[in-house]
């Protein structure tokens, strides 16, 4: 009988445990299988446990590496409750005293259940939510609650190794815990939510944290701008960036905007939860960006006409995700397109005031976005006939989402019948999700070929 050897049998193991990331990509119709089909996978993995004591070995690292993973998928609470019971039980004995001393009453089961393996070596860092379930699953009182959380996350920073994700959404100071560095050094994503941390906290995980590829801020105000700054600056190789803001926000940091441009040279992803977040002169110096998320909070005309300004005259060859939320900017967005290098595989502008120019934008991308797959946008009646060229140019198009603004005014009886019309006799093969906003009129007849022609798409007209 032919043995194979460590390497094949993990190869395999990972194989039966992962569904390829490639199908969770297709057709929302193929979820449902895709799902049933992972859940009989991880059951034939738990089966190899019982092979031998080799195969047990490799098998549980595996399993428990996706613990956190599988729990979130979970409905049933006894398995939850298994869960915990062994994560618990990994708590030192001097952390089981400290609890017990403070009325914390963990189960005999936990209490003396001896371990085969150190399951905490293998996890994931768990998130804080995850952790609130572990300590609502103990009896504890109010007062003591804040104890066992300390306890539980010291028991992960002192057994996970080099942790590559990171969520920071507690108040526990986990960067004085016992292992820390050795736990957050490798950090490639971190999520904070600066509610929790001051800008101590920040300069202290830049002296742990260099290699972030991904940094998402969330509640970010005026009381962490040297803390981040400085956890900016100690990045090697920063690809992504996302920051949202808290009400208080409301004038330009330009000191946080130099941090950022000094990371020009590696920020691919830039996502900006308000246009006054930085200067937006700045804008025009993130020249090797793929993608650019923009939100605008704020409805502050000054800065909206010195963001557009700004806007018209940035250039992002590289392009290939632009995505604006709450403003009004279709001209400025269309010239931004021309400059690309025809790599745009999406476009999403969304909750706009106004529609001005939007047949510009749709012009715009038929002539320099062969590659788009997803187009969310507004156009007016006047508009439709730019829809015909992008269709007919755009062959990789998937899914597309025409809004209107104003529809009240549109009486005339049966107006969207031309698009309809259009989307009949051009829409590439590939196009499988139609949105069409609502209050065009459309005669039956057309309305019915329409359907008709794309009984399998997705349509949808609100």
């Amino acid at each position: 009988m032919i043995v194979l050897n460590i390497d094949c049998l993990l190869s395999i193991f990972n194989k039966l445990l992962l569904t390829d990331e490639r199908r969770t990509n297709k057709k929302s119709l193929l979820i449902n299988k895709i799902l049933s089909q992972q859940k009989s996978l991880h059951k034939s993995l738990h089966s190899c446990l019982l092979v031998n004591k080799k195969w047990c070995h490799l098998v549980v690292p595996i399993l428990w590496k996706y613990s956190f993973y599988e729990y979130e998928k979970c409905n049933n609470s006894e398995t939850k409750k298994k869960l915990f019971s062994v994560i618990l039980s990994c708590l030192s004995s001097s952390s089981k005293q400290l609890l017990f001393d403070n009325g914390i009453k963990l189960s005999s089961m936990i209490l003396l259940k001896p371990l085969l393996f150190n399951y905490i070596n293998f996890c994931e860092f768990p998130s804080n939510e995850i952790v609130n379930d572990i300590i609502k699953s103990v009896e504890c009182k109010h007062d003591k609650r804040n104890l066992f959380e300390q306890e539980v996350y010291k028991l992960f920073i002192s057994q996970c190794k080099n942790i590559k994700k990171l969520h920071w959404c507690t108040l526990q100071p986990l960067l004085s815990f016992p292992g820390a560095l050795t736990c957050f050094s490798q950090i490639r994503s971190l999520f904070i939510d600066v509610k929790f941390v001051n800008s101590n906290d920040l300069y202290e995980m830049a002296r742990f944290c260099k290699n972030l590829n991904v940094l998402y801020i969330v509640n970010y105000s005026q009381n962490h701008p040297a803390g981040l700054i400085s956890l900016i600056d100690a990045q090697r190789n920063l690809k992504s960036i996302i920051l949202y803001c808290n009400t208080n926000v409301k004038k330009n940091h330009t000191e946080l905007g130099k941090a950022l441009l000094r990371k020009n040279n590696t920020l691919e992803y830039l996502e900006l939860g308000s246009i006054c977040l930085i200067p937006p002169s700045f804008l025009t110096s993130f020249n090797i960006l793929k993608s650019i998320t923009i939100y605008n909070c704020k409805n502050i005309k000054n800065e909206i006409k010195e963001f557009q300004q700004y806007l018209n005259i940035s250039e992002f060859p590289g392009l290939e995700s632009l995505n604006v939320h709450g403003l009004s900017c279709f001209k400025e967005l269309a010239t931004l397109i021309e400059k690309t290098k025809g790599n745009i595989l999406q476009v999403i502008i969304d909750d706009v005031k106004t529609v001005e120019n939007s047949g510009m934008l749709i012009k715009s991308i038929s002539n320099n976005c062969p590659k788009i797959k997803r187009l969310f946008t507004y156009i007016e009646p006047k508009d439709f006939i730019y829809i015909k060229s992008l269709l007919t140019n755009c062959k990789n198009l998937n899914e597309i989402h025409l809004n209107s603004l104003n529809t009240f005014y549109y009486n005339d009886d049966n107006i969207g019948d031309e698009l309809l019309n259009i989307l009949i006799e051009f829409s590439p093969k590939s196009l499988n999700y139609i949105k069409i906003g609502e209050g065009w009129k459309y005669s039956i007849e057309t309305y019915k070929r329409f359907f008709e022609t794309n009984c399998d798409k997705n349509l949808t007209i609100s």
